[in-house]
């Protein structure tokens, strides 16, 4: 029996004007989704970037996939012991890792000690792979080099949850993991006023006691955000990314703040998880190749170079919804009415996402 084929509806939105480290220029980008009203939502923010001379600024400040294994040592002590040695040997586990991967490079490992558990997380580079799958089997080349030195430790894990994948953790955004991007834009107040019917102070006021109140008081954990989640799906899905990485992705920090009249306005993603080569990825996948190819991430390039280019846009993406939203609900009725317009009765007004 074949299998049913189930596509998701996806558009291409923008273009978005982008400058920055990673990206330079005007781009398309493409969102798939269940949720209609995403795409004007976006698209309203990628018309405020046009306006803008340099658009949306999106910088790529780390990047890093970690894996943390975890090894049971006679006590506390004794693993507090072995771990001070093996940082002692970073080199030679550099040397390991670089022997058996081309891309892959160990940048850090980090111990962390609980009773007679001991997790060791290693972060490396990943050129232009996600990493997952790269940094697993590092790690479990690794392990064999890391009990030999220490015979006295027992291997428990080769994922001690410390890295930490898919889940809502503080540590990534400490230590990092993923794509660190901030996308920071700078709009003049009479833009705000024409163009998102808002304005500078009813947008930084919203965004105090929303995004960085509200999320307080809700027990948001390194997260103060609208709806980073809508955004990183949508990109994720269309780029062949893995989608359960929305919820670590999905947490971070929008800021608004005044400038005289103008509104500064940033989303900081500290662990987006993207890449332009891995599973998801290829000539299997028309969809996803034509995709990463209209976003100039098939270029020949230094490693890592198409992959930063992809957070960038994904920041930027992220920027222009969260910053559509945020206007429309300094407008009493607006968000609820752009839903029943834009799903009820299909017209496609601009205005919101959920």
């Amino acid at each position: 029996m074949s299998e049913l084929q189930t596509p998701i509806p996806t558009k291409w939105v923008g273009p978005i004007r982008v400058s920055g480290n990673a990206v330079e220029g005007e781009h398309e980008v493409p969102l798939a989704t269940y949720e209609s009203p995403l795409w004007p939502s976006v698209g309203r923010g990628a018309r405020i970037s046009r306006m803008i001379e340099g658009g949306i600024v999106s910088t790529v400040v780390d990047e890093r996939m970690t894996r943390s294994v975890v090894v049971r040592a006679a006590s506390a002590a004794a693993a507090h012991i072995s771990a001070g040695r093996i940082l002692a040997r970073q080199s030679e586990l550099e040397t390991i890792v670089a022997g058996q991967s081309r891309f892959a490079k160990l940048i850090e490992v980090h111990p962390e000690i609980v009773g007679d558990l001991l997790f060791l997380r290693f972060a490396f580079t990943t050129g232009d792979a996600s990493g997952h799958n790269m940094v697993t089997q590092a790690a479990d080349t690794l392990l064999p080099a890391i009990l030999a030195w220490e015979p006295e430790l027992r291997y428990v894990s080769i994922s001690g949850n410390f890295c930490s994948d898919k889940k809502a953790t503080a540590v990534n955004g400490i230590r990092g993991r993923g794509r660190n991007t901030i996308a920071e834009i700078v709009i003049p107040g009479e833009v705000v006023e024409k163009r998102l019917r808002s304005s500078t102070e009813r947008i930084v006021e919203l965004n105090t006691a929303k995004n960085l109140v509200g999320s307080t008081i809700a027990g948001a954990l390194r997260s103060a955000n609208a709806h980073y989640a809508n955004m990183l799906l949508g990109f994720y899905l269309a780029t062949g990314q893995d989608a359960a990485n929305i919820v670590e992705g999905s947490q971070g920090i929008t800021l608004a703040q005044a400038r005289g009249d103008d509104l500064y306005f940033s989303c900081s993603l500290p662990h987006l998880i993207v890449g332009t080569v891995g599973n998801g990825k290829g000539n299997d996948l028309p969809v996803v190749e034509d995709a990463l190819v209209r976003l100039g991430c098939r270029e020949d390039r230094e490693p890592g170079a198409n992959a930063r280019r992809l957070a960038a846009l994904c920041a930027a993406t992220v920027l222009c919804g969260e910053l559509s939203l945020l206007a429309a609900q300094t407008n009493p009725g607006e968000l609820m009415a752009a839903h029943v317009a834009m799903e009820r009765r299909g017209h496609r007004p601009e205005g919101a996402s959920a």
